[in-house]
């Protein structure tokens, strides 16, 4: 009798294993997580160093350097969760990037939806960078060269030198070719909500080979919101480095409007952009350690930012590319300034995985620039030139995982 009574336990336990090894097996059908990344690493000579030419070693020339886990669990009904943690890593040293953040480039889950579009909650990509920074040559090609390619500074972001803390994303699905997006970026600040707050929109458009795109952002106490969302920021001094705009740090508020558009005829495309980034209520917010220039602005300051790229891939496995860019501004009373960029690339792929990349680029500034001083080359990522000139040529490679 008991050997019975054991046997039917047998076989309930059994039947139990079975089950939950097949809701198990069903589960992980229906889930997935994905590791990817980019390692990139070259050498590059610099022409004007803060005074001095320099040969280096450096990282993410082409592409940032970072790796991490992107997970989709479908929860039926044409609903998946998603989830993406992402950080960026210096291959020189081995250093965190995005100040110290150990998921510095993306942390963020959400729902997506193939009817609805998609919601997501994190560190994320505004959504004005998401639509325009494509175009620019930042990042439209990977022979641009990555942050030296982008815009002086990266002054309107569309090169993704900031992403939004404590955002809130929503992304259309496409209605006949158009995606709409915008994000909600909360200041934290108890008792004053719109203090430190950051929201952007965007606009994307695609038929046949044309495509267009345009995006706003607005962020209130841009030094410490918009240029100090990383734990190795200040919170009292400026967190901007690039004297292109680093003296308008006590701005009460940031805003940049962009628009691109970009036409591709087989292996060639052909891209303008546009931005104006405008610095409004300077000397509304505190910020320590300004000179006496810095200090005393007052009122609304302009840029504008025209770029026009050229690409073409020759054959399949190799890619040329050119760019101009064009930043002016009639300055905060002390005089107008200008910066005008020429960057060439060229990307040969190895494999589907590795590529071979060369990149030059040259700055010329003329005027008077946000600090007050005579405006100096100061190509993006580099330490600022001496003189009115800078150029930079490196080469590398790049492995995509």
């Amino acid at each position: 009798m008991k050997s019975s009574i054991f046997t039917v336990k047998r076989l309930h336990m059994c039947f139990a294993l079975a089950g939950l090894a097949l809701w198990a097996a069903q589960s992980r059908a229906q889930s997935s997580v994905t590791l990817y990344g980019v390692v990139d690493g070259g050498l590059s000579y610099v022409s004007n160093s803060g005074g001095h030419s320099q040969i280096m070693q450096s990282g993410g020339n082409s592409a940032g350097n970072r790796w991490g886990l992107r997970g989709v669990e479908d929860l039926g009904g044409g609903l998946s969760a998603i989830v993406t943690l992402e950080n960026g890593f210096n291959t020189t040293t081995g250093a965190f990037q995005q100040g110290g953040a150990l998921f510095g480039r993306q942390a963020f889950v959400g729902l997506s939806s193939v009817s609805a579009g998609t919601a997501t909650f994190g560190r994320q990509y505004a959504a004005s960078t998401l639509a325009v920074g494509p175009f620019t040559s930042g990042n439209s090609w990977a022979a641009s060269g990555s942050l030296l390619g982008t815009h002086p500074g990266d002054i309107d972001n569309f090169d993704s030198s900031n992403r939004l803390n404590n955002s809130v994303k929503y992304f259309s699905p496409s209605i006949l070719g158009l995606h709409l997006s915008g994000d909600y970026s909360f200041g934290g600040v108890s008792g004053a909500p719109s203090q430190k707050q950051i929201y952007s929109l965007g606009l994307t458009y695609a038929y046949s080979g044309f495509q267009f795109a345009a995006g706003y952002l607005n962020s209130r106490q841009p030094n410490f919101s918009f240029w100090g969302g990383v734990p190795s920021s200040s919170t009292t001094a400026n967190n901007i480095t690039s004297p292109v705009f680093a003296g308008y740090s006590t701005a009460h508020t940031q805003q940049i409007a962009g628009v691109a558009a970009s036409y591709t005829i087989g292996g060639a495309t052909l891209a303008l952009v546009y931005s104006n980034i405008g610095f409004l209520g300077l000397g509304s917010t505190a910020v320590t350690g300004l000179n006496a220039a810095e200090s005393q602005y007052r009122g609304n300051v302009h840029f504008n930012d025209g770029e026009l790229n050229f690409k073409w891939r020759v054959v399949p496995a190799l890619q040329l590319g050119v760019a101009f860019n064009y930043l002016e501004s009639p300055g905060a009373g002390l005089g107008s300034v200008a910066y005008r960029s020429v960057n060439l690339g060229a990307d040969y792929a190895l494999s589907k995985s590795t590529s071979l990349y060369s990149v030059a680029v040259y700055q010329h500034a003329s005027g008077v620039d946000s600090t007050g001083k005579r405006a100096v080359a100061a190509i993006t990522a580099l330490t600022p030139s001496s003189s009115a000139d800078q150029l930079v040529v490196t080469a590398g490679i790049r492995h995509v995982f």
